[in-house]
This record gives C-alpha cells, structure tokens and sequence, in this order.
C-alpha cells in the first residue's frame, strides 16, 4: 500500500534531539569530555560575568559551537548560525532544544574578546587535551603538518628548449624577450633569478636561496 505524501507539519512532537543522534557518533564521547571541561570551568565564567543586568548567551554555548565550527570547517559564524538553526546533530551538542532560538552571529564578536582576555579559551581546551591524553587518545609518534601548495600560473617566459635553449634576445635579463615555441617542442621551466637582496638574508641565514620563495611571496 502506498503511503501517503502528507505535507502537513506536526506542531507538537515529543522526540528530542538526543534521540536523533545515533548511539555511536563520533560527537558523543566528545560532548562527555566538552562537559566535563566547561563544569571545571564554572567557576571563572562567574567571575567574567556581572551578577546584574540581562543574562547573556551561556558562554559554555559559545565555545561548544566554536568547536563545530572547527570540526566541520564552517567558513563563518555567520553559517554557524544557520547550521545550528536547523541543524539537529548541532543543536544537540550545544545544548539548545528543538523550538529554542539561536543566537545573533555578532554574540561571537562581542564575546570572543572576554573569552580571550580571560584565557578560558586556553584553559579550555587545555582541560580538552588532559582528558584525551588520560584516555590514551593523544600519540606522540606522530604529528600533522599544514603542507598546502599553493599553485600559480607560470609565465610563458620561464619556459624553455631542453635542447637548444634560445638565448635572449635583448639586454634586459630581468624580463627578456622570449620566443615562446608553439610546436610542441619539449621545453621546461626555468626558476627567475633571486633578488641579491634576498639572496644575502639567505646565506646570513646558513640557507640556501630558494627560487619557490621567491615566485610565492
């Protein structure tokens, strides 16, 4: 029997969030450690905050939407806060319930200042690293490094005969007349010369001159 394609939304349900996260999410034994860390930290949010006045967003909420916005590289906090609008794995971890507002993008900024001043940030996800460290999580074997290449588009005057390179066919060496073969021919790339300037620093350095530096920079 088919069923039917009811468009009709229910306006009350009684399913929370927790319910939709399944029981072996990556997100679950870190919101454990998240909690336990924000409970230590109590104490100095207390301190930070005035006792009068009207209650701000919980400064817990902001730090665990900080660590979504890294786990799940979102671009900016302003998308941060559409992903938490209808986002249930999102509203989960955070804490906030179904039919519960989000915040204003702009909390963050006023915010990330006390934060950082106050170093909860540091402390906070040094409270992170000491329970992932207790639970074996952490290897000293390893590490991760950031290698991004960045490509650029090469002049067509950097490009050259294997065989028979052409010499130049003027006085100028920083920037030469080159007759660039549409043959097909094999021809490869040539590195620019370094700058004296930057050629000094290096050797001053105990490095040698790189001419990827250079082009890059």
């Amino acid at each position: 029997m088919r069923g039917a394609d009811s468009q009709q939304a229910h306006l009350f349900s009684d399913v929370s969030p927790d319910r939709r996260v399944p029981a072996d999410h990556p997100l679950r034994p870190i919101r454990v450690m998240v909690d336990a860390a924000l409970e230590k930290l109590s104490p100095r949010f207390e301190a930070l905050y005035s006792h009068t006045g009207r209650p701000s967003v919980p400064p817990e909420k902001l730090l665990q939407a900080l660590l979504l916005q890294v786990f799940y590289s979102v671009r900016s906090e302003a998308l941060l806060m559409e992903q938490l609008d209808y986002n249930l794995l999102f509203r989960w971890f955070v804490g906030l319930n179904t039919d519960e507002d989000v915040w204003d993008a702009t909390t963050f900024t006023k915010n990330r200042d006390r934060l950082l001043e106050g170093d909860i940030a540091q402390e906070f996800f040094a409270a992170l690293e000491e329970q992932a460290r207790e639970r074996g999580l952490l290897s000293d074997e390893h590490f991760t490094v950031d290698g991004t290449l960045l490509e650029a588009w090469a002049s067509q005057k950097s490009f050259q005969r294997k065989e028979n390179p052409t010499p130049p066919s003027d006085d100028d060496p920083g920037n030469p007349t080159v007759d660039f073969p549409a043959s097909g021919a094999a021809t490869r790339r040539t590195p620019p010369p370094v700058p004296r300037r930057r050629a000094c620093a290096a050797r001053a350095r105990g490095a040698r001159p790189s001419w990827r530096i250079w082009a890059t920079s």
